[in-house]
């Protein structure tokens, strides 16, 4: 359980939003696209977190509404009290983020003008020890962004085969001992079940080679990731949300990602990249209407945080940054 200094903390003190300058600077040139064609501008932020990118948005632009996306019901209780100042302004939702299209019709809203996506585990998931994502200390091993329901990492390292556990920890983790950690595992849980963090470490260090642990990091980390992802179903998650996102968004309107390693930031690279090209056939005279780049690239590459960033928010120093406009009107729209 986090400690009650951490809980008693106000929300602002305990959650630094990483590249919160840029990220709020980008999203202004859909907001001011909205504003242009006389419309309230509209503003998703599908992973709400404390809502420290949200209470930025709102305060930047005073006309927007903000639409918050969480799936974690402590994160949304938490952002609902630091958002409540700016009212009806702030319309909370528990929900995943794939669901961005579902949640604007049943708030009677046409279209995004800007998504903001900051992938991955929470700073306040991380610090809540009895959710079980950190392998720094003893916890229940759950790791489910959403209480309410699903698998739990427990059920996962209890149940899955040694194939199985093999390949998402080889998969989802890029962790070369994935062989020796999922035999393990299996091994142990013949002899007790699975139920805490500190239970799975263990098991991991007890055949991670100490000469890996030294330059890899915690011999844990890699393993803790699979499972999260397995257990959140994060990547399948995020292979619908970007396309769902851009599919939401007006002419001018801008999605904003931040992901955190590379199987995230893959699918997102490849989910913008395929919208700003052509579709038209090689060779075609002609490029209709229907053919142009629905997207435009509006950042080079990956934009990572500054060393003074790091310095304020360790955990930002993994972050990639990508951003795309839309420049083709939505069809119907």
């Amino acid at each position: 359980m986090a400690s009650d200094d951490q809980q008693d903390r106000p929300t602002s003190d305990r959650h630094v939003p990483v590249l919160l300058e840029r990220c709020v600077t980008l999203l202004s040139g859909g907001v001011e696209a909205a504003i242009a064609a006389g419309r309230t501008p509209v503003v998703v932020d599908a992973t709400l977190g404390m809502g420290g990118h949200s209470e930025a948005i709102l305060t930047r632009f005073p006309t927007a509404t903000l639409v918050g996306i969480d799936r974690d019901e402590q994160a949304l209780a938490l952002a609902g009290a630091r958002l409540a100042p700016f009212g009806t302004r702030a319309r909370l939702v528990h929900a995943v983020y794939d669901e961005i299209p579902e949640v604007l019709e049943e708030l009677g809203l046409p279209g995004a003008d800007g998504v903001l996506m900051d992938l991955g585990v929470s700073s306040m998931q991380l610090d809540e020890r009895e959710r079980g994502f950190a392998y720094s200390y003893d916890a229940p091993l759950d790791m489910r962004m959403d209480t309410s329901r699903g698998l739990t990492a427990a059920d996962v390292v209890n149940t899955y085969s040694v194939e199985d556990l093999t390949r998402i920890i080889r998969s989802w983790g890029e962790e070369k001992f994935a062989g020796r950690i999922a035999k393990n595992i299996v091994a142990e849980r013949e002899k007790q079940p699975f139920a805490t963090t500190g239970q799975l470490v263990e098991a991991i260090r007890a055949v991670v080679p100490a000469a890996a642990a030294r330059t890899g990091g915690h011999p844990a980390k890699r393993t803790f990731q699979a499972l999260r992802i397995e257990v959140n179903e994060e990547l399948d998650v995020l292979e619908r949300a970007v396309p769902a996102a851009i599919g939401t968004l007006t002419l001018g309107g801008r999605i904003v990602v931040m992901s955190y390693h590379s199987l995230e930031d893959r699918i997102v690279k490849a989910a913008l990249q395929s919208r700003s090209r052509s579709t038209a056939p090689p060779g075609f005279p002609v490029e209709l209407e229907e053919h142009r780049p629905e997207l435009k690239i509006i950042t080079k590459g990956t934009e990572v945080p500054t060393e003074a960033e790091i310095a304020e928010n360790p955990r930002a120093a993994s972050a990639r940054l990508r951003a795309a406009e839309r420049i083709r009107a939505r069809s119907g729209a």
